[in-house]
Formats: structure tokens, sequence, C-alpha cells
């Protein structure tokens, strides 16, 4: 970081991958940095599903060198959508409008507005790096019919709010929020981020659907664990999920 504590910054035009180049250049950066893109060619989701990456859009990774086992590095998807959330409500004045859903999405009046993609290299090695890779559709959301039958419809920031922000200004919000919930996650460790995370659930205490793989179960939503994952009370007890696509 820089002497003021803040992660470094990059901004391109134009790269296939914001996560792609956080691994090209981890080696070389003396600290945590965001790299920001104006438009991907080749942007991932989930699954390594396309990402739509229009410009306008915020396409954005944050590369860090992380010392923790590889079960406590995933927490960081946590820590990433408190600080989206955070970051809408910052700019937006609107804390009802968002919400979190598990795994790593954020919702804005129930549409999915923000997707995190958390993709690792070297973890356990002194070359460990972290590139928690985050998409947010600022000013235009893909086409409904694109996403997968029963999952949530995409929103825009501008769409819903009538907002219309800057990739730039949006990370100016977006970072230093980062740095508010990381700081208490090295600090504090997972259980304060577990109970922020709780408090802006989707769906809790709801019945909810979850696939894995050929797999699918539905539930009620009753909590995460200490580790994350997605816990469901069946007719037969309770079921912990680590990870799963989440349809309502």
């Amino acid at each position: 970081m820089s002497a003021d504590g803040r992660a470094g910054r990059i901004t391109l035009p134009e790269i296939d991958s914001t996560n792609a180049e956080g691994f090209r250049r981890a080696s070389a950066l003396p600290g945590p940095t965001w790299i920001l893109a104006g438009v991907q060619t080749a942007g991932r989701g989930r699954r390594a599903r396309p990402w739509s990456s229009p410009l306008g859009n915020f396409h954005g990774t944050l590369v860090l060198k992380p010392t923790e086992p590889p079960e406590t590095v995933a927490l960081r998807s946590f820590a990433a959508a408190l600080a989206l959330r955070d970051a809408f409500v910052q700019v937006t004045g609107l804390p009802q409008s968002f919400a979190l859903k598990w795994p790593n999405d954020v919702l804005c009046n129930g549409g999915k507005i923000a997707g995190i993609l958390l993709e690792s290299q070297g973890l356990n090695t002194a070359d460990a790096t972290l590139c928690i890779g985050i998409g947010v559709n600022l000013i235009a959301a893909p086409d409904a019919a694109m996403v997968e039958p029963g999952a949530v419809p995409p929103v825009s920031l501008l769409q819903e709010t009538g907002l219309r922000l800057s990739p730039e200004a949006f990370l100016d919000a977006l970072a230093p929020a980062y740095d508010r919930w990381e700081a208490r996650f090295t600090t504090e460790g997972f259980a304060p981020l577990r109970a922020a995370w709780l408090e802006h659930a989707a769906r809790l205490g709801q019945r909810v659907v979850a696939r894995t793989g050929a797999e699918t179960r539905e539930g009620t939503f009753e909590t995460i664990d200490a580790q994350g994952n997605l816990i469901l009370r069946m007719a037969d007890g309770t079921l912990a999920i680590p990870a799963a696509e989440v349809f309502f």
C-alpha cells in the first residue's frame, strides 16, 4: 500500500480480463493494487461464464498477496460483498435497496447488480496471489434472456436509481470500503464479517434452491457458518453447502 495506507490503482482502457491482468502483473506490484479496465474483452464470471463488460460499467480487480491458508483467503469474498454494499449505499443514500446473495452477488431492488470472482495462485507459497474480480452494472445490464432460467434478473444502477456514475467514481467509494473490511478481517477474523453479512442477506429464513452440479437441494436458508458455508434447514436436519448456485 502507499504511505497513506491506500491500495495502488492502475487504469487501462481495454484488457482481456482484469483478473488475468492482475496475475500477469502480480510479481511486480509493490502492494495491494486495484486494476480498473474501461472494457474487458474476455471478462469471466463464476464457472468461467462470460461476463458482459461494456464501456461505462465497472470492471475491476484487487490484487493481494495473502499469507493465510486457502480456506481463510476464500472468505475475502464476504469482505468484497460488504464493501460493495457499503459503496452502493454511500453513492446512492439508499440502504434498503441493497442486499447480499450467497455466495458472491449483490442485489439492488431484488435484481443482480454486481458479482464477485475470487481467483488465486500459489497459495501457501511466497508467491501467493489473490485476485478479487468485481463487476458492477453501473449503466447497463445484460438482457434477462441471457441468464440461466430461474436466476435473479440483472439490473443496472442507472436503471434502478437514476444515478449515472463513472467506474472511477465508484472505485473512489469501493476502495476505502474494502480497506475497512480487510482491516477487520485481518485483525478480528471472519466473525464480524459473518455477522454483518447476515444482517444484509437476501432471503434469510426463506426457502431457496441450491444447485451443485447435477444435484438440487431445497430448504430454508438458515445462516452461513464460520467457514462461509450456506446452511440449509432440511426436513431431516441441517445441510452445509460449500459451493452452489442459489435460486429464489
